[in-house]
């Protein structure tokens, strides 16, 4: 199994290598588009601002190999950001795999911005990808933008609002959380996905 870490820049990329690691499996962190494409399955980790992310993978021409592949691929915090037609931060314009847009979360009252530790999350649609995790597990998340619930959710997670914890459209999947960061729960997932397509 060939497995790839596209290099966005800025991402948490030790921590999920290390997690991959403990599954068995070392993943290669490239920015390489032929090796991209012949990787069995693709992770596109990401930590910081979708204009610069994007920018970066426009730059290496990965924002257009990203849209074309057939393999399973998963985003990750960002890098599921960036699978969506377009961005508040920035604004920007990402990689339009998901027709929906990425807007603001709203800071309350013991509901500071960013969002950032462990929350429950509710599969709302089956999915391999949460295959023997029991429904509303914890997950740890870090972020101040996300995705409305939508046609893609796969599973949400509530922080003031109601929004998606996890995506998917077609070969695609998305983690608003750290699966790295995740415990156990979080190995199960990355383990669910390396087993797509098996």
């Amino acid at each position: 199994m060939a497995v790839a870490i596209i290099d966005s820049g800025g991402a948490n990329i030790a921590s999920l290598r290390c997690a991959l690691t403990r599954l068995g499996c070392e993943a290669e962190l490239t920015r390489d588009a032929a090796g991209i494409r012949a990787a069995s399955h693709v992770l596109l980790p990401g930590v910081g601002a979708a204009a610069d992310a994007m920018r970066r993978l426009r730059d290496a021409g990965l924002d257009r190999v990203i849209p074309d592949l057939r393999q399973p691929v998963l985003g990750i915090c960002l890098g599921m950001q960036l699978l969506f037609d377009r961005s508040e931060e920035g604004p920007a314009g990402c990689l339009g795999i998901i027709d929906d847009r990425i807007s603001e979360m709203r800071p309350g009252r013991d509901r500071p911005i960013p969002h950032m530790g462990w929350n429950r999350v509710k599969v709302v649609r089956d999915s391999p990808l949460f295959a023997a995790i029991e429904d509303e597990t914890h997950f740890y998340f870090v972020h101040s933008f996300a995705a409305a619930a939508c046609d893609s959710t796969l599973a949400t997670s509530c922080y003031g609002e109601v929004f998606s914890a996890a995506v998917s459209r077609g070969n695609f999947f998305g983690t608003q959380f750290h699966p790295e960061r995740s415990g156990p729960a979080g190995g199960r997932l990355l383990q669910n996905f390396l087993e797509l397509g098996s």
